[in-house]
């Protein structure tokens, strides 16, 4: 599985080319950027610049409307994987309209809750691409159902994160091995959040890739006995 990073608003542009720097020689694939009215073009093209090849995306995590179109526009000399989620979740149709006015795919993510979301959006042409969330859609059988819908419409898929500990990252990895995820995702190796992952073995990266494990269940061990120590609360759901 290919992995890739994604990287927040940092104070200034040395500091960002020297984190992406530092995930370049970690070896991840591909560099995710949040990027918002104001702090986008610059950071961008500062990027682009010192690392030619990189495939990079912007994450606007709905920041921008249809009118911030020239600048929307304007990235498309950057030779963009991707612009993520530009505008609100819930404008579908907006997004149509701006993917047929931009050459730069655009990427839905928050936009995608269930299978009729994706209908909807493959329908209307609101993306070439989907970041693929199973937390957000519900679980696997929708994120199974959605990652059909795509392929059978030729939309690549990639599997987003949410700050999972090692046993959700299991399930991700899972999920990755489904052959319409042919796009790096956020699927980072356990160092990257945690000081100590819950499971064993943990998380790592070879050459920008993980392995999906061969063994048994979800192919990790959660470590029971360091969880209860961890614990300060505990919920007890009977029927």
């Amino acid at each position: 599985i290919e992995c890739g990073v994604s990287i927040g608003l940092q104070k200034d542009v040395p500091t960002l080319l020297e984190k992406v720097g530092g995930y370049v020689d970690a070896g991840y694939r591909r560099i995710k950027m949040k990027i918002k009215p104001g702090r986008d073009l610059e950071l961008l093209r500062a990027v682009r610049r010192e690392f030619p090849a990189l495939p990079i995306l912007a994450d606007a995590n709905s920041a921008y409307t249809l009118d911030d179109l020239p600048t929307l526009r304007a990235m498309d000399d950057l030779d963009l994987m991707m612009i993520e989620q530009p505008l609100h979740w819930a404008d579908v149709r907006e997004h149509a309209r701006l993917q047929r006015e931009i050459d730069t795919p655009v990427c839905l993510d928050e936009s995608i809750t269930s299978p009729r979301d994706a209908e909807l959006a493959l329908e209307l042409g609101a993306c070439r691409i989907v970041n693929l969330k199973p937390g957000r859609v519900g679980g696997f059988t929708n994120s199974i159902r959605i990652h059909d819908l795509c392929r059978e419409a030729g939309v690549p898929v990639w599997c987003g994160g949410m700050l999972e500990s090692g046993i959700g990252r299991a399930f991700n990895v899972a999920l990755a091995t489904l052959p319409g995820f042919t796009l790096p995702g956020d699927i980072s190796e356990s160092r990257r959040y945690w000081e100590r992952d819950i499971v064993d073995p943990e998380w790592e990266m070879t050459d920008g890739t993980m392995l999906p494990l061969d063994a048994p269940g979800i192919g990790v061990v959660p470590e029971l006995e360091r969880i209860e120590q961890e614990t300060v609360r505990t919920e007890v759901v009977t029927p």
